[in-house]
């Protein structure tokens, strides 16, 4: 079986050496989001809680795409630039994620374009 490689028209797309998400039988691979407003292009101002928001937002959006939603995600990643930000971007994170999936968080070093945060999820479609 072959990955169903996904793109979504409106969002940020991805370079040339990787999708937005793909899909592998019932389960989609959501590459990691950054908090970029689809509307601007840019990061979404107000800080980590602000490009935590966006990043799940534009999450949301590619998994309607793919025939499947925020509540069907077993598990995230969470990386951010700034590990002590990760108080305040989980109080965005739980406003979306009512069912508890798996969760790691990552500090690392730093992101594209001075992002704060990048969000990457693996769902179910079923």
């Amino acid at each position: 079986m072959k990955p169903q490689i996904i793109g979504v028209p409106g969002l940020p797309p991805a370079n040339a050496t990787y999708s937005q998400a793909s899909a592998l039988g019932d389960l989609v691979f959501v590459s990691g989001q950054l908090g970029i407003d689809p509307a601007t292009g840019h990061l979404a101002e107000g800080g980590i809680q602000a490009q935590t928001r966006q990043a799940i937002e534009n999450i949301i959006t590619i998994l309607a795409a793919c025939g499947t939603s925020l509540d069907r995600v077993a598990k995230v990643t969470l990386f951010l630039a700034d590990f002590s930000l990760l108080a305040e971007a989980n109080q965005i994170y739980a406003q979306y994620f009512t069912h508890r999936p798996a969760k790691t968080g990552v500090g690392i070093d730093q992101l594209w374009g001075g992002a704060l945060i990048e969000i990457e999820v693996i769902a179910s479609r079923t």
